[in-house]
């Protein structure tokens, strides 16, 4: 099966990641994330990330003075078509503080994005963080996992 056939219909929770292989046209990753875009903005496939992956997809431009490039990822996580930026809230706080009493090596980063997949309803989050868990009834899928070279392998 290939990625949008395991993300099942959706809502899709998105890591950080992702919105930087698509805004930089990373070489290896640019095809699947387009493809997984393409269907976000049809509205054939809900998704969310938290207002947290603002904050991270915007310091290299910012530290670079990369004006343009720091608006471009703003647009497309602030008025992106199907894609819901979801708040930090105390509710998700106290979320990801759970998540992590009960997980000593989730880093704080990655324990609000689970719990802001959760806060969205979405049962899936797709990283290439191998050090993110499933955890809360949330799926991680890697992205690496479906690449052409990785579904050889299988």
């Amino acid at each position: 099966m290939g990625l949008i056939e395991d993300l099942a219909g959706g809502p899709v929770a998105l890591d950080t990641c992702v919105f930087i292989y698509l805004v930089e046209e990373d070489p290896v990753y640019l095809d699947l994330v387009a493809s997984l875009f393409d269907r976000i903005d049809r509205g054939a496939l809900r998704a969310a990330t938290p207002a947290l992956t603002l904050l991270e997809v915007l310091v290299v431009p910012f530290r670079a003075a990369n004006v343009p490039l720091a608006e471009r990822y703003e647009a497309l996580l602030t008025r992106g078509r199907g894609l819901l930026l979801v708040d930090v809230t105390r509710r998700v706080l106290r979320t990801a503080a759970q998540l992590r009493a009960r997980d000593a090596g989730l880093r704080a980063p990655d324990a609000i994005q689970l719990a802001s997949a959760l806060a969205a309803g979405c049962t899936t989050l797709l990283t290439n963080d191998r050090r993110i868990p499933d955890a809360g009834g949330v799926r991680v899928l890697q992205l690496r996992d479906y690449l052409p070279s990785a579904r050889r392998k299988r």
